[in-house]
């Protein structure tokens, strides 16, 4: 039986890209972070739910709606929390400004740490260039992304069943294109503009599925990452420091060690 992990609470927590509505959301391990994370505050930074998909077909799942359950139960208790248009969930941006079920609906936000940084946080597409000038483009690499998915889910089954835990494919692949790569410098160059022009210590965003953060020049460049390669999440600690917590890494790593303590436990 797998170790259950120690419940966290922290003063914020950024997600993003959850794409709930479409086959690659990895809902149960999502709704398992969320069970063990806790928060004052919740920043949701875009593509959460994937109109895109839904528009072709309808898919929810359980997990799914567990997890949008989970979202809102975190605000009755108290939880602010801010939901961000992103390009999948573009729909809900003739709503922003309204708030439903305590949840705020907003395009942009500026969030102050506990050491009185200013960051901004936005999902990003604005800054993609295929969104931007050519969404027909955009369209069609979905349409790959989506492929490669299909390939992942049926990847990551026979791994499960082989007693291995999560593993993005899709992941993989990214950082070993080329293009792919250069596609990521362009967009994080483009976002880091804009914070420096606006005076931000720093920006936390999503939207290429890319989780990292470092200091560029003196300002800070977050990306929370995502919930269907990643399963990555962004924290701040009540002394204002960030880290990003890698979840699939975490359960992987408990998985192994629990299954190298059971033969000893057997003897």
């Amino acid at each position: 039986m797998l170790d259950r992990p120690t419940p966290k609470h922290f003063r914020t927590l950024f997600l993003s890209d959850l794409h709930l509505g479409s086959r690659g959301c990895q809902a149960r391990l999502l709704l398992d972070f969320m069970r063990f994370h806790d928060a004052e505050q919740i920043y949701l930074v875009g593509d959460i739910v994937d109109g895109w998909r839904l528009r072709k077909s309808w898919y929810w799942t359980e997990d799914q709606n567990r997890v949008a359950k989970e979202v809102l139960q975190k605000s009755e208790s108290g939880t602010r929390v801010h939901y961000l248009c992103g390009n999948h969930d573009e729909f809900l941006r003739e709503y922003v400004g309204l708030v439903f079920g305590g949840v705020t609906l907003e395009d942009e936000a500026v969030h102050v740490c506990a050491d009185d940084r200013r960051l901004l946080v936005m999902h990003g597409d604005r800054f993609d260039v295929c969104i931007r000038n050519a969404k027909w483009l955009a369209l069609l690499g979905d349409h790959a992304y989506r492929a490669c998915l299909v390939v992942n889910t049926w990847f990551n089954l026979a791994r499960r069943r082989l007693g291995y835990g999560y593993w993005s494919l899709s992941a993989y692949l990214k950082a070993r294109v080329k293009n792919a790569v250069s596609y990521v410098g362009r967009f994080e160059e483009a976002v880091m503009e804009e914070t420096r022009r606006r005076g931000f210590d720093g920006v936390v965003c999503g939207h290429i599925h890319h989780a990292e953060m470092r200091e560029v020049e003196g300002l800070l460049y977050c990306n929370d990452g995502d919930w269907v390669e990643s399963c990555t999440a962004l924290v701040e600690r009540f002394d204002g420091s960030l880290a990003i917590v890698r979840w699939a890494d975490e359960v992987a790593a408990r998985h192994a060690a629990t299954t190298a303590a059971a033969p000893a436990l057997a003897r």
